[in-house]
């Protein structure tokens, strides 16, 4: 990173990173115009790489199957239909990171949002597993959902939309 002027960036715990942390790494890969990063220390070790595929190791976290799964991915089938309104106003919650999406916390949980609900800035709407990492993503904005854009258990992308709110 010598090389690139960049300043260190100051890592919270030796085995830790938080989001801000990861969005400032993904910020310096997309102002260097990086394709793949590598930091390691004290412990951690974080590598991140752009790509047409994401880097999704196995998880312990498995996607439902079953009555559930059927529960969690209704609301996303359901509402593709009447979503002109919520793709008017462009509202959207995207993600912040390349991971796995995940409608709830675990398999036999109810899921955090359908469509219909109520959100604000401190509701959390979703878990994006990242390096066996689960970090809740909060809607950091107003509305109701009106469309579930992302599938659970399935790879998203870093801005990817997630949810569309009016």
């Amino acid at each position: 990173m010598r090389g690139l002027g960049c300043q260190p960036l100051p890592l919270t715990g030796a085995l830790h990173l938080d989001l801000k942390e990861i969005n400032e790494l993904i910020e310096l890969m997309s102002r260097n115009e990086l394709t793949e990063l590598e930091i390691e220390t004290e412990g951690l070790r974080v590598k991140l790489k752009k790509g047409s595929e994401p880097a999704v190791s196995h998880s312990y976290y498995a996607a439902p199957s079953g009555p559930a799964a059927a529960a969690a991915g209704a609301p996303a089938a359901g509402a593709s239909a009447g979503t002109s309104e919520a793709k008017e106003t462009g509202r959207e919650i995207t993600s912040p990171m390349v991971g796995t999406f995940y409608a709830s916390a675990s398999p036999e949980a109810s899921v955090f949002v359908e469509v219909g609900t109520e959100v604000s800035e401190e509701t959390v709407v979703c878990i994006i597993e990242a390096m066996k990492v689960m970090n809740e993503v909060k809607a950091e904005t107003r509305g109701v959902i009106t469309e579930i854009v992302a599938e659970n258990g399935k790879p998203v992308q870093y801005g990817q939309p997630l949810f569309r709110l009016k």
